[in-house]
């Protein structure tokens, strides 16, 4: 059974994933913040990570590239629902960052139980090779 790891400070969001993900017979392990997902991640196993970007304490991509470091041969998707106020200004594409920091791919909150699955099952249908995600 896929173990998947949710970071997110949110219990709301934590739990809707979670719910959805065991309806898929996935099992999943719910960290409330940074801190306690690196806790998780240090004492189990994991085959696909989940972890919001914007959270207290770990601030911004630092979660994110801190997560890539300590374990990259975990497919990582990097979620937010971070919006700017004034949507007449040019803004910082934060998901997309994230790519570069070693994400495998992102999702924008609020976001359907189908693109939720879908994230999940392409990472984990992808090949590691050395610890990288191989493409198909």
């Amino acid at each position: 059974m896929p173990r998947v790891l949710v970071v997110d400070d949110d219990p709301m969001v934590a739990m809707a994933i979670e719910v959805c993900l065991q309806r898929q017979g996935l099992e999943v392990t719910i960290a409330d913040g940074g801190e306690a997902g690196m806790r998780e991640l240090e004492q189990g196993h994991f085959d696909v990570m989940i972890v919001d970007i914007f959270m207290p304490r770990m601030r911004g991509f630092e979660s994110i590239r801190i997560f890539h470091e300590r374990a990259p041969g975990i497919p990582l998707i990097a979620m937010s629902g971070y919006a700017f106020a004034n949507a007449d200004t040019a803004s910082p594409d934060f998901l997309r960052m994230t790519l570069e920091l070693g994400a495998t791919c992102c999702l924008r909150k609020p976001f359907t139980p189908k693109a939720l699955l879908a994230a999940v099952n392409d990472c984990l249908s992808k090949p590691m090779v050395k610890g990288h995600l191989q493409e198909k």
